[in-house]
Protein backbone atom coordinates (compact mmCIF):
# COMPACT_ATOMS: atom_id res chain seq x y z
CA UNK A 1 0.00 0.00 0.00
CA UNK A 2 2.89 2.11 1.10
CA UNK A 3 4.33 1.53 -2.23
CA UNK A 4 1.30 2.46 -4.31
CA UNK A 5 1.16 5.74 -2.31
CA UNK A 6 4.37 6.74 -2.99
CA UNK A 7 4.10 6.02 -6.95
CA UNK A 8 0.97 8.07 -7.47
CA UNK A 9 2.95 10.96 -5.23
CA UNK A 10 6.09 10.93 -6.95
CA UNK A 11 3.45 10.86 -10.48
CA UNK A 12 1.85 14.11 -8.93
CA UNK A 13 5.18 15.89 -8.29
CA UNK A 14 6.66 14.85 -11.66
CA UNK A 15 3.66 16.31 -13.07
CA UNK A 16 3.57 19.41 -11.27
CA UNK A 17 7.25 19.91 -11.91
CA UNK A 18 7.23 19.96 -15.72
CA UNK A 19 4.00 21.96 -15.54
CA UNK A 20 5.45 24.76 -13.60
CA UNK A 21 8.63 24.90 -16.47
CA UNK A 22 5.78 24.95 -19.19
CA UNK A 23 4.78 28.12 -17.51
CA UNK A 24 8.51 29.66 -17.22
CA UNK A 25 8.95 29.68 -21.23
CA UNK A 26 6.04 32.19 -22.32
CA UNK A 27 5.90 35.82 -23.28
CA UNK A 28 3.41 38.39 -21.54
CA UNK A 29 1.51 39.96 -24.50
CA UNK A 30 0.78 43.82 -24.24
CA UNK A 31 2.65 46.71 -23.57
CA UNK A 32 5.01 46.86 -21.49
CA UNK A 33 4.30 50.07 -18.98
CA UNK A 34 6.71 52.66 -19.21
CA UNK A 35 6.21 55.44 -15.87
CA UNK A 36 5.32 59.13 -17.75
CA UNK A 37 8.52 61.31 -17.98
CA UNK A 38 8.16 64.06 -14.74
CA UNK A 39 7.18 67.50 -16.37
CA UNK A 40 9.69 69.86 -17.77
CA UNK A 41 9.08 72.90 -16.45
CA UNK A 42 11.28 74.75 -13.89
CA UNK A 43 9.18 76.65 -11.76
CA UNK A 44 5.57 76.92 -10.50
CA UNK A 45 5.11 80.89 -10.98
CA UNK A 46 6.16 82.92 -13.91
CA UNK A 47 8.74 85.16 -11.49
CA UNK A 48 11.39 83.90 -9.62
CA UNK A 49 10.55 83.43 -5.99
CA UNK A 50 11.43 86.01 -3.51
CA UNK A 51 10.72 86.44 0.79
CA UNK A 52 7.57 87.67 1.50
CA UNK A 53 7.26 91.17 3.15
CA UNK A 54 7.54 91.39 7.13
CA UNK A 55 5.81 93.11 9.52
CA UNK A 56 7.20 93.43 12.78
CA UNK A 57 4.63 94.48 14.74
CA UNK A 58 2.28 91.98 14.91
CA UNK A 59 2.28 88.33 15.49
CA UNK A 60 2.78 85.80 12.49
CA UNK A 61 4.42 89.05 10.04
CA UNK A 62 7.71 87.53 10.19
CA UNK A 63 8.85 87.62 6.78
CA UNK A 64 9.01 83.84 5.14
CA UNK A 65 11.64 82.47 2.74
CA UNK A 66 11.38 79.63 0.14
CA UNK A 67 13.81 77.47 0.00
CA UNK A 68 14.29 75.32 -2.95
CA UNK A 69 15.38 71.24 -2.22
CA UNK A 70 14.39 72.32 1.65
CA UNK A 71 13.70 69.12 3.65
CA UNK A 72 9.67 68.54 3.84
CA UNK A 73 9.44 66.84 7.37
CA UNK A 74 6.74 64.57 7.39
CA UNK A 75 5.40 66.22 10.73
CA UNK A 76 5.26 69.55 9.39
CA UNK A 77 2.39 70.39 11.64
CA UNK A 78 5.39 70.72 14.35
CA UNK A 79 6.88 73.97 12.47
CA UNK A 80 3.83 75.87 13.84
CA UNK A 81 5.17 75.21 17.46
CA UNK A 82 2.02 74.60 18.94
CA UNK A 83 2.20 71.31 21.40
CA UNK A 84 -1.85 71.64 21.55
CA UNK A 85 -2.08 71.87 17.70
CA UNK A 86 0.52 68.67 17.26
CA UNK A 87 -1.45 66.59 19.96
CA UNK A 88 -4.49 67.27 18.31
CA UNK A 89 -3.16 65.91 14.84
CA UNK A 90 -1.87 62.77 15.90
CA UNK A 91 -4.88 61.80 18.01
CA UNK A 92 -6.37 62.69 15.02
CA UNK A 93 -4.24 60.70 12.62
CA UNK A 94 -4.72 57.91 14.71
CA UNK A 95 -8.32 57.36 15.19
CA UNK A 96 -10.00 59.08 12.22
CA UNK A 97 -11.85 56.28 10.70
CA UNK A 98 -11.17 57.72 7.05
CA UNK A 99 -7.48 56.90 7.56
CA UNK A 100 -8.46 53.74 8.84
CA UNK A 101 -10.54 52.82 6.06
CA UNK A 102 -7.93 53.94 3.85
CA UNK A 103 -5.60 51.59 5.38
CA UNK A 104 -7.93 48.47 5.27
CA UNK A 105 -8.28 49.69 1.71
CA UNK A 106 -4.96 48.62 1.06
CA UNK A 107 -5.34 45.35 2.96
CA UNK A 108 -7.32 44.47 1.22
CA UNK A 109 -5.58 45.68 -2.67
CA UNK A 110 -2.49 43.64 -1.01
CA UNK A 111 -3.94 40.09 -0.02
CA UNK A 112 -5.92 40.00 -3.81
CA UNK A 113 -2.26 40.52 -5.18
CA UNK A 114 -1.52 37.75 -2.91
CA UNK A 115 -4.08 35.75 -3.67
CA UNK A 116 -3.40 35.97 -7.48
CA UNK A 117 0.12 34.20 -6.89
CA UNK A 118 -1.53 30.76 -6.99
CA UNK A 119 -2.30 31.37 -10.30
CA UNK A 120 1.76 30.49 -10.99
CA UNK A 121 1.51 27.12 -9.35
CA UNK A 122 -0.58 23.98 -9.80
CA UNK A 123 -3.67 23.11 -8.08
CA UNK A 124 -4.02 19.75 -5.86
CA UNK A 125 -7.19 18.47 -5.01
CA UNK A 126 -7.75 14.89 -2.53
CA UNK A 127 -10.76 13.53 -2.80
CA UNK A 128 -12.64 10.42 -1.71
CA UNK A 129 -16.23 8.84 -2.57
CA UNK A 130 -18.34 5.92 -1.22
CA UNK A 131 -20.94 4.69 -2.52
CA UNK A 132 -23.55 1.63 -2.40
CA UNK A 133 -24.79 0.33 -5.66
CA UNK A 134 -27.03 -2.45 -7.23
CA UNK A 135 -26.20 -3.46 -10.98
CA UNK A 136 -28.56 -4.01 -14.12
CA UNK A 137 -29.45 -8.01 -14.00
CA UNK A 138 -30.18 -7.64 -18.09
CA UNK A 139 -26.34 -6.46 -18.59
CA UNK A 140 -23.54 -7.91 -17.39
CA UNK A 141 -22.42 -7.14 -13.38
CA UNK A 142 -20.14 -3.91 -13.76
CA UNK A 143 -17.33 -5.61 -11.15
CA UNK A 144 -15.36 -8.53 -12.51
CA UNK A 145 -16.59 -10.42 -9.43
CA UNK A 146 -20.08 -10.41 -11.08
CA UNK A 147 -21.66 -9.01 -8.17
CA UNK A 148 -25.01 -7.21 -9.03
CA UNK A 149 -25.14 -5.40 -5.51
CA UNK A 150 -21.55 -3.77 -4.23
CA UNK A 151 -20.01 -1.00 -2.22
CA UNK A 152 -17.64 1.18 -4.46
CA UNK A 153 -14.41 3.43 -2.36
CA UNK A 154 -12.73 5.52 -4.54
CA UNK A 155 -9.23 8.00 -3.32
CA UNK A 156 -8.00 10.17 -6.04
CA UNK A 157 -6.21 13.09 -6.29
CA UNK A 158 -6.64 15.80 -9.21
CA UNK A 159 -3.87 17.65 -10.45
CA UNK A 160 -4.55 20.60 -12.72
CA UNK A 161 -2.53 23.59 -14.45
CA UNK A 162 -2.75 25.83 -16.55
CA UNK A 163 0.78 27.43 -17.79
CA UNK A 164 0.88 31.27 -18.70
CA UNK A 165 2.00 30.86 -22.14
CA UNK A 166 0.79 34.43 -23.04
CA UNK A 167 0.88 36.52 -19.79
CA UNK A 168 -2.27 36.54 -19.02
CA UNK A 169 -1.45 35.37 -15.38
CA UNK A 170 1.38 38.11 -14.90
CA UNK A 171 -0.30 40.61 -16.46
CA UNK A 172 -3.28 40.03 -14.14
CA UNK A 173 -0.70 40.18 -11.12
CA UNK A 174 0.86 43.59 -12.97
CA UNK A 175 -2.58 44.72 -12.64
CA UNK A 176 -3.06 43.82 -9.16
CA UNK A 177 0.61 45.41 -7.97
CA UNK A 178 -0.20 48.32 -9.46
CA UNK A 179 -3.51 48.61 -7.53
CA UNK A 180 -2.13 47.79 -4.71
CA UNK A 181 0.62 50.84 -4.91
CA UNK A 182 -2.98 53.10 -5.70
CA UNK A 183 -4.42 51.89 -2.42
CA UNK A 184 -1.26 52.93 -0.86
CA UNK A 185 -1.09 56.43 -2.47
CA UNK A 186 -4.83 57.05 -1.25
CA UNK A 187 -4.03 56.58 2.08
CA UNK A 188 -1.04 58.70 2.04
CA UNK A 189 -3.35 61.25 0.15
CA UNK A 190 -5.98 60.63 3.30
CA UNK A 191 -3.18 61.04 5.81
CA UNK A 192 -1.92 64.14 4.42
CA UNK A 193 -5.66 65.65 3.83
CA UNK A 194 -6.72 65.02 7.46
CA UNK A 195 -3.80 66.54 9.16
CA UNK A 196 -3.93 70.01 7.02
CA UNK A 197 -7.83 69.67 7.74
CA UNK A 198 -6.86 69.79 11.47
CA UNK A 199 -4.54 72.58 11.05
CA UNK A 200 -6.79 74.83 9.10
CA UNK A 201 -9.82 73.68 11.55
CA UNK A 202 -7.74 74.93 14.05
CA UNK A 203 -5.99 77.77 12.97
CA UNK A 204 -9.80 78.78 11.33
CA UNK A 205 -11.18 78.23 15.29
CA UNK A 206 -8.29 80.62 16.45
CA UNK A 207 -9.43 83.30 13.97
CA UNK A 208 -12.96 83.24 15.00
CA UNK A 209 -12.43 83.37 18.20
CA UNK A 210 -10.50 86.57 18.11
CA UNK A 211 -13.26 88.10 15.36
CA UNK A 212 -15.81 87.27 18.09
CA UNK A 213 -13.99 89.16 20.63
CA UNK A 214 -13.88 91.95 19.08
CA UNK A 215 -17.26 92.02 17.23
CA UNK A 216 -18.35 92.09 21.16
CA UNK A 217 -16.07 95.07 21.53
CA UNK A 218 -17.69 97.11 18.29
CA UNK A 219 -21.33 95.55 19.57
CA UNK A 220 -20.96 96.87 22.79
CA UNK A 221 -18.89 100.22 21.60
CA UNK A 222 -22.46 100.95 19.51
CA UNK A 223 -24.71 99.81 22.65
CA UNK A 224 -22.49 103.10 24.20
CA UNK A 225 -23.06 105.21 21.05
CA UNK A 226 -26.82 104.83 20.92
CA UNK A 227 -27.33 105.16 24.69
CA UNK A 228 -25.89 108.48 24.50
CA UNK A 229 -27.69 109.71 21.87
CA UNK A 230 -30.89 108.48 23.24
CA UNK A 231 -30.05 111.09 26.14
CA UNK A 232 -29.31 113.39 23.77
CA UNK A 233 -32.20 113.57 22.01
CA UNK A 234 -34.35 113.17 25.27
CA UNK A 235 -32.28 116.99 25.90
CA UNK A 236 -33.40 118.05 22.48
CA UNK A 237 -29.71 118.09 21.47
CA UNK A 238 -29.99 115.18 18.83
CA UNK A 239 -32.62 114.70 16.24
CA UNK A 240 -34.33 111.19 16.04
CA UNK A 241 -32.71 110.91 12.67
CA UNK A 242 -29.40 110.46 14.15
CA UNK A 243 -30.81 108.34 16.85
CA UNK A 244 -32.41 105.85 14.45
CA UNK A 245 -29.48 105.71 11.91
CA UNK A 246 -26.89 104.58 15.20
CA UNK A 247 -29.47 102.36 16.28
CA UNK A 248 -29.61 100.56 12.93
CA UNK A 249 -25.58 100.53 12.83
CA UNK A 250 -26.11 98.86 16.24
CA UNK A 251 -28.30 96.20 14.35
CA UNK A 252 -26.04 95.56 11.80
CA UNK A 253 -23.29 95.14 13.97
CA UNK A 254 -25.27 92.85 16.39
CA UNK A 255 -26.35 90.87 13.11
CA UNK A 256 -22.71 89.91 12.47
CA UNK A 257 -21.85 88.01 15.75
CA UNK A 258 -24.50 85.16 15.64
CA UNK A 259 -22.93 84.02 12.40
CA UNK A 260 -19.55 83.93 13.70
CA UNK A 261 -20.59 82.14 16.82
CA UNK A 262 -22.33 79.60 14.56
CA UNK A 263 -19.00 79.32 12.46
CA UNK A 264 -17.51 78.42 15.85
CA UNK A 265 -19.28 75.73 16.88
CA UNK A 266 -19.03 74.21 13.68
CA UNK A 267 -15.50 74.40 14.16
CA UNK A 268 -15.81 72.40 17.54
CA UNK A 269 -17.71 69.71 15.88
CA UNK A 270 -15.28 69.29 12.87
CA UNK A 271 -12.84 69.04 15.34
CA UNK A 272 -14.20 66.79 16.73
CA UNK A 273 -15.00 64.78 13.68
CA UNK A 274 -11.55 64.76 12.36
CA UNK A 275 -10.54 63.05 15.68
CA UNK A 276 -13.40 60.48 15.52
CA UNK A 277 -15.18 61.76 18.45
CA UNK A 278 -18.43 62.82 18.67
CA UNK A 279 -19.54 66.00 18.80
CA UNK A 280 -20.02 66.16 22.72
CA UNK A 281 -16.83 64.61 22.72
CA UNK A 282 -15.02 67.40 21.16
CA UNK A 283 -11.18 68.34 21.54
CA UNK A 284 -10.60 70.20 25.51
CA UNK A 285 -7.66 72.11 23.55
CA UNK A 286 -8.60 75.85 22.71
CA UNK A 287 -6.50 77.83 19.76
CA UNK A 288 -5.80 81.12 19.80
CA UNK A 289 -3.60 83.08 17.25
CA UNK A 290 -1.31 83.83 19.65
CA UNK A 291 -0.23 80.17 20.25
CA UNK A 292 0.95 79.89 16.89
CA UNK A 293 4.16 80.66 15.44
CA UNK A 294 4.38 81.30 11.86
CA UNK A 295 7.60 79.42 9.61
CA UNK A 296 10.02 81.02 8.73
CA UNK A 297 11.61 79.00 6.03
CA UNK A 298 9.19 77.29 3.81
CA UNK A 299 10.67 74.20 1.26
CA UNK A 300 9.81 73.95 -2.38
CA UNK A 301 10.23 70.89 -4.32
CA UNK A 302 11.69 71.13 -7.71
CA UNK A 303 9.32 70.51 -10.34
CA UNK A 304 10.68 67.37 -11.22
CA UNK A 305 9.76 65.82 -7.89
CA UNK A 306 6.38 67.01 -7.28
CA UNK A 307 4.88 64.28 -9.18
CA UNK A 308 7.22 61.83 -6.86
CA UNK A 309 5.68 63.52 -3.66
CA UNK A 310 2.32 64.19 -4.45
CA UNK A 311 0.01 60.96 -3.58
CA UNK A 312 -2.83 61.53 -5.69
CA UNK A 313 -0.27 62.11 -8.83
CA UNK A 314 1.33 58.91 -7.60
CA UNK A 315 -2.16 57.19 -7.30
CA UNK A 316 -3.05 58.57 -10.99
CA UNK A 317 0.09 56.99 -12.08
CA UNK A 318 -0.49 53.20 -10.72
CA UNK A 319 -4.19 53.82 -12.02
CA UNK A 320 -2.87 53.92 -15.72
CA UNK A 321 -0.20 51.31 -14.50
CA UNK A 322 -2.88 48.81 -13.75
CA UNK A 323 -5.15 50.38 -16.69
CA UNK A 324 -2.46 49.20 -19.09
CA UNK A 325 -1.81 45.66 -17.62
CA UNK A 326 -5.25 45.45 -18.25
CA UNK A 327 -4.55 45.87 -21.87
CA UNK A 328 -2.49 42.72 -22.04
CA UNK A 329 -5.22 40.58 -20.12
CA UNK A 330 -7.62 41.35 -23.35
CA UNK A 331 -5.20 40.31 -25.57
CA UNK A 332 -4.51 37.14 -23.62
CA UNK A 333 -8.05 36.13 -23.71
CA UNK A 334 -7.89 36.26 -27.04
CA UNK A 335 -5.40 33.11 -27.50
CA UNK A 336 -5.46 29.70 -26.91
CA UNK A 337 -5.61 28.24 -23.42
CA UNK A 338 -3.89 25.19 -22.31
CA UNK A 339 -4.46 23.18 -19.51
CA UNK A 340 -3.25 20.19 -18.13
CA UNK A 341 -4.97 17.67 -15.30
CA UNK A 342 -3.59 14.94 -13.75
CA UNK A 343 -5.81 12.33 -12.12
CA UNK A 344 -4.83 9.24 -10.49
CA UNK A 345 -6.24 6.82 -7.94
CA UNK A 346 -7.33 3.69 -6.91
CA UNK A 347 -11.10 1.97 -6.94
CA UNK A 348 -11.96 -1.00 -4.55
CA UNK A 349 -15.08 -3.09 -3.51
CA UNK A 350 -14.01 -3.01 0.13
CA UNK A 351 -12.04 -0.11 1.96
CA UNK A 352 -9.23 -2.24 2.87
CA UNK A 353 -8.55 -3.15 -1.01
CA UNK A 354 -8.08 0.47 -1.63
CA UNK A 355 -4.52 0.89 -2.47
CA UNK A 356 -4.14 -3.00 -3.05
CA UNK A 357 -1.91 -3.86 -6.08
CA UNK A 358 -4.41 -3.41 -9.28
CA UNK A 359 -6.44 -1.34 -7.90
CA UNK A 360 -4.76 1.85 -8.97
CA UNK A 361 -5.78 4.44 -12.22
CA UNK A 362 -4.66 7.37 -13.32
CA UNK A 363 -5.03 9.75 -16.49
CA UNK A 364 -2.63 12.44 -17.46
CA UNK A 365 -4.59 15.21 -20.27
CA UNK A 366 -3.58 18.14 -21.99
CA UNK A 367 -6.27 20.51 -23.41
CA UNK A 368 -6.06 24.03 -25.55
CA UNK A 369 -8.76 26.06 -25.97
CA UNK A 370 -8.87 28.65 -28.57
CA UNK A 371 -11.80 31.06 -28.69
CA UNK A 372 -13.59 31.21 -31.87
CA UNK A 373 -16.92 33.19 -31.78
CA UNK A 374 -17.81 35.09 -28.84
CA UNK A 375 -20.12 37.69 -30.77
CA UNK A 376 -17.37 40.06 -30.66
CA UNK A 377 -17.31 40.55 -27.36
CA UNK A 378 -13.73 39.95 -26.43
CA UNK A 379 -12.64 42.13 -29.35
CA UNK A 380 -14.49 44.94 -27.74
CA UNK A 381 -13.22 43.90 -24.42
CA UNK A 382 -9.67 45.06 -25.70
CA UNK A 383 -10.90 47.95 -27.58
CA UNK A 384 -12.25 48.81 -23.92
CA UNK A 385 -9.31 48.22 -22.24
CA UNK A 386 -7.22 50.93 -24.46
CA UNK A 387 -9.96 53.12 -23.97
CA UNK A 388 -9.91 52.92 -20.39
CA UNK A 389 -6.06 53.59 -20.97
CA UNK A 390 -6.02 56.53 -23.14
CA UNK A 391 -8.90 57.59 -19.78
CA UNK A 392 -6.04 56.99 -17.38
CA UNK A 393 -3.39 58.72 -18.69
CA UNK A 394 -5.63 62.09 -19.20
CA UNK A 395 -6.49 61.78 -15.49
CA UNK A 396 -2.84 61.24 -14.76
CA UNK A 397 -2.06 64.21 -16.86
CA UNK A 398 -5.44 66.14 -15.07
CA UNK A 399 -3.67 65.10 -11.79
CA UNK A 400 -0.14 66.71 -12.70
CA UNK A 401 -1.56 69.77 -13.73
CA UNK A 402 -3.99 70.39 -10.60
CA UNK A 403 -0.56 69.72 -8.12
CA UNK A 404 0.96 72.56 -10.25
CA UNK A 405 -1.78 74.57 -10.05
CA UNK A 406 -2.14 74.09 -6.25
CA UNK A 407 1.44 75.06 -5.72
CA UNK A 408 1.68 77.88 -7.93
CA UNK A 409 -1.68 78.93 -5.98
CA UNK A 410 -0.55 79.24 -2.75
CA UNK A 411 2.78 80.41 -3.29
CA UNK A 412 0.96 83.34 -4.67
CA UNK A 413 -1.09 83.54 -2.13
CA UNK A 414 1.62 83.54 0.58
CA UNK A 415 2.85 86.59 -1.43
CA UNK A 416 -0.37 88.88 -1.26
CA UNK A 417 -0.87 87.44 1.98
CA UNK A 418 2.32 89.23 3.37
CA UNK A 419 1.11 92.16 1.90
CA UNK A 420 -2.33 91.93 3.24
CA UNK A 421 -1.19 91.88 6.88
CA UNK A 422 1.76 94.66 6.17
CA UNK A 423 -1.21 97.06 5.19
CA UNK A 424 -4.12 95.71 7.90
CA UNK A 425 -0.89 95.91 10.22
CA UNK A 426 -0.49 99.90 9.15
CA UNK A 427 -4.72 100.37 9.40
CA UNK A 428 -4.62 99.16 12.79
CA UNK A 429 -1.78 101.34 13.98
CA UNK A 430 -3.33 104.42 12.08
CA UNK A 431 -6.64 103.47 14.12
CA UNK A 432 -4.71 102.90 17.04
CA UNK A 433 -2.91 106.68 16.60
CA UNK A 434 -6.50 108.03 15.75
CA UNK A 435 -7.77 106.64 19.26
CA UNK A 436 -5.09 107.96 21.36
CA UNK A 437 -5.68 111.48 19.79
CA UNK A 438 -9.25 111.19 20.47
CA UNK A 439 -8.66 110.20 24.12
CA UNK A 440 -5.60 113.37 24.34
CA UNK A 441 -8.75 116.04 22.67
CA UNK A 442 -11.17 114.05 25.25
CA UNK A 443 -9.53 115.19 28.54
CA UNK A 444 -8.83 118.73 26.73
CA UNK A 445 -12.28 118.99 26.11
CA UNK A 446 -11.92 119.52 22.44
CA UNK A 447 -13.74 115.79 21.36
CA UNK A 448 -16.50 114.78 22.26
CA UNK A 449 -17.29 110.80 23.36
CA UNK A 450 -19.35 110.24 20.52
CA UNK A 451 -15.96 111.33 18.09
CA UNK A 452 -14.20 108.80 21.02
CA UNK A 453 -16.80 105.92 20.44
CA UNK A 454 -15.99 106.25 16.55
CA UNK A 455 -12.57 106.07 16.93
CA UNK A 456 -13.04 103.06 19.33
CA UNK A 457 -15.45 101.57 16.81
CA UNK A 458 -12.65 101.78 14.10
CA UNK A 459 -9.65 100.60 16.14
CA UNK A 460 -11.82 97.56 16.70
CA UNK A 461 -12.70 97.21 13.35
CA UNK A 462 -8.63 97.62 12.20
CA UNK A 463 -8.34 94.26 14.29
CA UNK A 464 -11.07 92.51 12.88
CA UNK A 465 -9.72 93.00 9.81
CA UNK A 466 -6.20 92.21 11.28
CA UNK A 467 -7.11 88.94 12.69
CA UNK A 468 -8.34 87.54 9.47
CA UNK A 469 -5.28 88.63 7.48
CA UNK A 470 -3.08 86.90 10.06
CA UNK A 471 -5.44 83.52 9.66
CA UNK A 472 -4.74 83.56 6.03
CA UNK A 473 -0.96 83.72 6.25
CA UNK A 474 -1.03 80.44 8.71
CA UNK A 475 -3.77 78.56 6.86
CA UNK A 476 -1.98 79.54 3.28
CA UNK A 477 1.22 78.30 5.13
CA UNK A 478 -0.15 74.84 5.86
CA UNK A 479 -1.58 74.72 2.54
CA UNK A 480 1.67 75.11 0.87
CA UNK A 481 2.98 71.87 2.94
CA UNK A 482 0.31 70.21 1.92
CA UNK A 483 0.57 70.47 -1.78
CA UNK A 484 3.88 69.58 -1.69
CA UNK A 485 3.08 66.13 -0.27
CA UNK A 486 3.58 66.43 2.96
CA UNK A 487 6.22 65.02 3.63
CA UNK A 488 4.82 61.25 3.66
CA UNK A 489 7.56 59.25 2.57
CA UNK A 490 9.28 60.35 5.40
CA UNK A 491 6.48 58.59 7.33
CA UNK A 492 7.99 55.36 9.19
CA UNK A 493 5.05 53.31 8.29
CA UNK A 494 4.76 54.67 4.29
CA UNK A 495 8.50 54.09 3.98
CA UNK A 496 8.11 50.45 5.18
CA UNK A 497 5.80 50.01 2.35
CA UNK A 498 7.82 52.19 -0.59
CA UNK A 499 10.65 49.55 0.51
CA UNK A 500 8.25 46.50 0.29
CA UNK A 501 6.87 47.65 -2.93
Amino acid sequence: MRGFAATRAASVVEFAGVASLLGLGGCAVGPNFKAPPPPSVKGYTVGPLAATSSTTTVAGGQSQRFVEGMKLPAEWWTLFHCEALSGLVERSLTNNPDVQAAQAALAVARENYLAQRGAFWPSADASFSASRNKGSTRLSPVPNANQFYYSLFTPQVTVSYVPDVFGLNRRTMESLKAQEQASRFAWAASYITLSANVVGAAIQEASLRAQIDATRQIIGINSNMVQILQYQYSKGYASELDLAAQQSQLAQVAATLPPLLKQLAQQRDLLADLAGRFPTQAPAERFELSGLRLPERLPVSLPSRLVEQRPDVRQAEENLHAASAQIGIAIANRLPNITLTANAGSAALEAGQMFASGSGFWTLAGSVTEPIFRGGALLHQERAAKAAYRQAAEQYRSAVLAAFQNVADTLNALEQDADALKAAAAAKAAAQKTLNLTRWQIKGGIASTLELLNAEQTYQQAILNLVQAQANRYTDTAALFQALGGGWWHHADFARNENEK
